[in-house]
């Protein structure tokens, strides 16, 4: 597989997950998992951590037995669900940037929503 097939996969795992879960949006479980883990462990973790979590648990799975392209596929999502919790969170402080100039990021961004380049 070349890179965008990988990145390709991890979007049509997405919009499978959000027919599985009925969503528009798609599946979005972190923030309950991440307010459950702060209830049995007393630890809080943002919505972004966990899914950074995810996404180790995934790198850590691909150097393990066998090459299986589903760590890579779940991983890159993973990383975007990540990005997506950023945006939201953060948007409020900051307009994230890259070297070329502001991120696009935010499936649904508006100026009110999230001040970075819409889409």
């Amino acid at each position: 597989m070349k890179a965008p097939q990988f990145l390709q996969a991890g979007l049509d795992a997405m919009k499978q997950r959000a027919a599985t879960y009925d969503k528009p949006e798609g599946e979005r479980s972190m923030g309950a998992t991440v307010e459950a883990f702060k209830a049995i462990t007393g630890h809080a973790i943002t919505e972004e951590q966990g899914w950074l979590f995810m996404a180790i648990l995934k790198a850590v799975r691909s150097q393990q037995g066998n090459y299986s392209a589903d760590s890579y596929i779940d991983g890159a999502a993973y990383f975007g669900l990540a990005g997506e919790a950023a945006c939201v969170a953060r948007s409020a402080t900051s307009t994230p940037t890259t070297n070329a100039g502001p991120m696009l990021h935010c499936l649904d961004c508006t100026a009110e929503h999230c001040p970075c380049v819409a889409r």
